[in-house]
């Protein structure tokens, strides 16, 4: 049955795009413009907010998911969080909680309130979920979402590990950054970014602690290789 209908599913879909196409290259001739993207479809209006809104959600619900999977218990190896996590999630709770109310009580100010600063956070958010996501996948079942040291862990040192010693956390903030340069406010975006770069700042000092405790010289030799957050800066 599936194999009868693949044709028919086909061509709709081009048929589909080849109607839309047209419309996409005028969203985009629109932004260039710095006027704000928009296109009219069975009477409604299709927004580019909408790509935005899916990738924040997408992004969310990732991030759940990993807390929930990746999850390390006592009995799965030694756990030293120091209640990191829940710092963490506090702090971006309030912070983008913060940011949305001053958000809604003030006119965008980045750069004249430009249009075209959307399309420039979803680069940014996109860049930061792919550093991420990078970064976990190549741990592995060696990254937790809480801090603890699980038997037979290593210190990994290929892929983005080669450069900085915490990807995932640099995929985060960038992404957090994202947050902040779409509400083209300077206001809310020191508002979103300050607070919750410093609660990662926190996680990094404790999660470097039960690292050096359980590696020793072998993890000093690599952080004097390697920056935490940013290549050859920080």
């Amino acid at each position: 049955m599936i194999l009868i209908l693949l044709p028919f599913v086909s061509r709709a879909a081009g048929e589909w795009w080849e109607q839309r196409l047209p419309q996409l290259r005028i969203i985009l001739l629109e932004y260039q413009r710095g006027i704000s993207a928009s296109i009219h479809e069975y009477g409604g209006i299709l927004e580019i907010t909408l790509l935005w809104k899916i990738l924040v959600y997408g992004w969310v619900a990732s991030e759940i998911l990993i807390g929930i999977v990746t999850r390390t218990r006592s009995s799965g190896g030694k756990v030293n969080d120091r209640g990191s996590l829940i710092v963490l999630w506090v702090t971006i709770t309030l912070a983008i909680t913060a940011g949305e109310t001053i958000r809604a009580s003030m006119a965008p100010n980045m750069l004249g309130g430009a249009s075209w600063i959307m399309v420039v956070a979803i680069i940014v958010l996109i860049a930061g979920i792919m550093i991420r996501a990078t970064a976990i996948l190549s741990l592995g079942k060696a990254f937790s979402s809480n801090v603890a040291i699980r038997e037979n862990q290593t210190i990994y040192r290929e892929g983005l590990y080669r450069f900085v010693r915490h990807p995932s956390y640099t995929g985060s903030l960038v992404s957090f950054l994202a947050l902040g340069i779409e509400t083209r406010n300077w206001t809310t975006l020191i508002v979103i970014v300050a607070p919750i770069a410093a609660a990662f700042l926190y996680r990094i000092h404790v999660e470097e602690a039960a690292l050096n405790e359980a590696f020793g010289a072998q993890y000093a030799a690599y952080s004097e290789q390697t920056k935490r957050l940013i290549p050859g800066v920080y």
